[in-house]
C-alpha cells in the first residue's frame, strides 16, 4: 500500500487548459470523411459532422491545430478560400486534395466547437510573405487586399486567430522544403517579423525538437519574436510497419516520458527564456501514423491503401488510455513550462474519435480526455508518496527491461471552489494497488471515476463498448482512507 501525502498550500502552478488540445491534418480520413463530410446524414449546413462536433464539445477541446502536419509544408492557403477552389496535389501524402475545406471552413468548425484556432503555416515550399498574407486575411479588419478578400468571401469580422506556428518538422529530411539549422533560424526570424507587423498581438511558435544545436540557433535568431517552442512526441514509430507495441512495451515507454521536456526546459532556462517562451507539444500520440512507402511506392496499393490500417479500432486499447493519462500527468507536473499540447489527431487515423457511415466510436483515449478535462482541477499542488510501488516492464521491440513506477499520481485543486481531484494511474497489467489518502478534506464526499476495460486489451468498436467512465461513491473522507486502483486503469478521485 502506498501512502499519499498532499500539501494543497504548496502550488506547483495553474495548468493551461490548452494542454488538452487536439490536432487535425489533411491526411487520409481526418478531414474528408472525418469531421467534414457533406454527404453524411450527420452533416450540418456547412458539411461538418454534428456527431463529431458534439463529441469534441463534450471534451471541451480548447485549441485545434490545423492544417498539418507534413501536409502544410506544400500547402498554399490562397487556393482554398473563395468561390474558385484550385485542387492541390498533396506532395506530402501523394493524393489530390480538392481544397473544399480551407481557412474559412476551419474557422467555422472552431467556432462551432468553441475552441481557439491554431494555424500552422507553410515554411517548406512557402515564404515569409505568404505566411504574413495569411495573417492579414485572418486578422486585419479591412486593410489591404487580403482582409478585403475575406470580407468579399462573406466574413466581415476578422477571424482573430491568436495562435500561429511557423512550420512543421522542417528539421526532417523527408519534409517538403526541409531546412538546415542556419536556414531555419533566418526563415523563422523573417516570417515572425512580418507576421507580428501585421498583428503584434498574435502568439507565435516555431518547429523545433529536443536538439541543442537546432534550438540554440532558432532562439538566437528568432527568440525575441517567439512565445512558444513547438516539439513533437511519438513513442511507438509505426510509419512503415503497423506492428503496434503491446501493453507492457507501452508501459516501458513511460520511463522517459518527460525527458524531451526536461531537455528543452533546460535550454530555455540556460538562455533566460523560460519566463518568455513556453513549450507547445503540438503533436503527440503514443503511436506514430502508418504511411509506408510514401517516397518509393509506385502503386496506390503500396502507399495509399495501407493507411486504412490506422483505423483498425482493436489497436486502441487500455495501453493507449494509460499512456495518454501518463502523458497528461507529465504536462500537469510541468504546467509552469508546458502550456499547450495537441493530441494527434482528434478524428480517425490514431485519433480518439472514429467515424463511420452510421455514427462514431469513442476510442479509449477519448474517455481519458473526458476524465481529465471534466473532472480534474486547474491548480496542481505538491504531493508525494514515500513508497511508490515499482514494476518491471519489458520493451519487446528492443528487448530491454526497465523498472518503473507502477503508479503515476498528480493532485489538483480548483481555483474557484474547495476540494481536490487526484489523477491516479495504475500501470500494472494484472495487479491492483491500494493508496492511503493521508491528506484530504474532512467530511467531504469521495467519488472515484475510472476508465478501464475487463482486460488490458479491451477496446471500443462499432457495436462494442468495453471502455467507458465508471463512477463509484466511496463515502466521506477520513484520514488514511484507502482506495483500491484496479489493474490497467486511469482514475480520478474527487474529494468534494
Amino acid at each position: 500500500m502506498m501512502k499519499l501525502y498532499v500539501n494543497p498550500k504548496r502550488e506547483i502552478g495553474k495548468r493551461n487548459p490548452m494542454i488538452y488540445g487536439q490536432f487535425i491534418e489533411h491526411f487520409h480520413r481526418q478531414i474528408y470523411g472525418g469531421v467534414y463530410d457533406p454527404n453524411s446524414p450527420f452533416a450540418d449546413e456547412d458539411g461538418l459532422r454534428t456527431d463529431v462536433l458534439e463529441a469534441m464539445q463534450k471534451i471541451r477541446v480548447p485549441i485545434l491545430r490545423w492544417p498539418g502536419g507534413c501536409f502544410v509544408s506544400a500547402y498554399h492557403w490562397k487556393d482554398a478560400v473563395g468561390k474558385e477552389r484550385k485542387p492541390l496535389f498533396d506532395k506530402a501524402w501523394r493524393v489530390e486534395d480538392p481544397n473544399t475545406f480551407g481557412t474559412d471552413e476551419y474557422i467555422k468548425m472552431c467556432q462551432k466547437i468553441g475552441c481557439e484556432p491554431y494555424i500552422c503555416t507553410n515554411a517548406g515550399s512557402g515564404t515569409a510573405e505568404e505566411m504574413s498574407d495569411w495573417t492579414e486575411y485572418c486578422n486585419l479588419e479591412n486593410e489591404g487586399q487580403y482582409a478585403k478578400w475575406r470580407i468579399a468571401n462573406g466574413f466581415e469580422k476578422p477571424h482573430a486567430v491568436k495562435y500561429w506556428s511557423i512550420g512543421n518538422e522542417n528539421y526532417l529530411g523527408g519534409e517538403i522544403g526541409a531546412k538546415t539549422i542556419s536556414e531555419w533560424g533566418r526563415l523563422v526570424e523573417e516570417s515572425a517579423k512580418m507576421m507580428k507587423r501585421v498583428d503584434p498581438t498574435i502568439e507565435l511558435s516555431a518547429a523545433a525538437l529536443d536538439d541543442v544545436e537546432w534550438n540554440i540557433n532558432l532562439l538566437k535568431r528568432a527568440g525575441r519574436f517567439l512565445d512558444w517552442i513547438s516539439v513533437h512526441f511519438y513513442w511507438d514509430p509505426l510509419w512503415q510497419d503497423n506492428d503496434c507495441a503491446d501493453y507492457e512495451t507501452c508501459m516501458s515507454f513511460t520511463e522517459n516520458i518527460s525527458k524531451p521536456v526536461d531537455r528543452v526546459r533546460g535550454l530555455l532556462t540556460a538562455m533566460n527564456l523560460e519566463k518568455k517562451i513556453k513549450i507547445a507539444a503540438d503533436e503527440w500520440n503514443l503511436r506514430g501514423w502508418h504511411h509506408p512507402n510514401v517516397d518509393q511506392g509506385l502503386l496506390k496499393e503500396d502507399y495509399l491503401a495501407p493507411r486504412d490500417k490506422n483505423d483498425i479500432n482493436s489497436q486502441y486499447t487500455m495501453a493507449d488510455a494509460v499512456f495518454t493519462a501518463c502523458f497528461l500527468n507529465m504536462c500537469l507536473r510541468n504546467c509552469d513550462i508546458v502550456g499547450m499540447a495537441n493530441f494527434a489527431p482528434v478524428v480517425n487515423t490514431r485519433g480518439c474519435i472514429f467515424t463511420h457511415p452510421d455514427g462514431i466510436v469513442l476510442r479509449s483515449t477519448y474517455h481519458v480526455f473526458d476524465l481529465f478535462v471534466n473532472y480534474m482541477g486547474d491548480v496542481v499542488v505538491d504531493s508525494w508518496g514515500p513508497e511508490v510501488p515499482r514494476m518491471n516492464a519489458v520493451n519487446k521491440k528492443s528487448g530491454n527491461s526497465v523498472v518503473i513506477d507502477a503508479l503515476d499520481i498528480v493532485v489538483t485543486k480548483w481555483s474557484d471552489r474547495e476540494g481536490m481531484a487526484i489523477s491516479a494511474v495504475n500501470k500494472e497489467m494484472s495487479a491492483e494497488h491500494t493508496i492511503s489518502l493521508e491528506d484530504g478534506c474532512e467530511g467531504k464526499v469521495v467519488e472515484l471515476y475510472t476508465v478501464n476495460g475487463k482486460t488490458a486489451d479491451s477496446y471500443n468498436d462499432i457495436g462494442r463498448e468495453e471502455i467507458v467512465i465508471k463512477k463509484q461513491e466511496l463515502g466521506t473522507y477520513e484520514k488514511g482512507m484507502r482506495i483500491t486502483l484496479s489493474p490497467h486503469s486511469v482514475n480520478v478521485i474527487h474529494i468534494l
